[in-house]
């Protein structure tokens, strides 16, 4: 008896917990930098983050990145061209390749990129990508099967 009101007990405990994804799609829903929050206790104010690199069908990788408080989820974004992108949390930085779903080394400076936008815990609850105002549009997806022009 005190082992099914245990199990029954469980699940409104683990209920609070943030378990959050949330995704940019960097050209197409094929290439995709997605952020996982999760929070392995309600009464626990720590979130560990996990980047997930995604470009498909070549490669798909996950990075863990670090652990933040839950009112500080914050992880800007930025984009070099050539399919490098940096994220910042904090003091830390993580660089990545697409094309490959390789961890670079650490940006300096002026390799960080142009700002594309943020993603972070919003009002709801629910963590989101903010594309940044002035952030720059992806470049367009080419077809399936398709074959490039050549440059003039």
């Amino acid at each position: 008896m005190k082992r099914s009101i245990l199990l029954l007990i469980v699940p409104f405990l683990l209920a609070g917990c943030m378990q959050e994804t949330a995704s940019y799609m960097a050209d197409g829903s094929e290439h995709a930098i997605s952020l996982r929050a999760e929070q392995d206790y309600f009464w626990s104010d720590a979130v560990a983050l996990k980047l997930v690199v995604s470009n498909l069908p070549e490669c798909q990788r996950q990075f863990p990145m670090t652990t933040v408080n839950t009112s500080g989820v914050e992880v800007e974004v930025y984009g070099a061209g050539e399919g490098v992108y940096s994220m910042r949390v904090g003091a830390q930085v993580m660089r990545i390749e697409m094309p490959t779903c390789t961890r670079l080394t650490e940006p300096t400076p002026q390799e960080l990129g142009q700002r594309i936008g943020t993603f972070r815990v919003g009002p709801d609850k629910k963590l989101v990508f903010e594309k940044a105002p002035d952030a720059p549009a992806p470049p367009p997806a080419e077809p399936k099967g398709a074959i490039p022009e050549p440059a003039p």
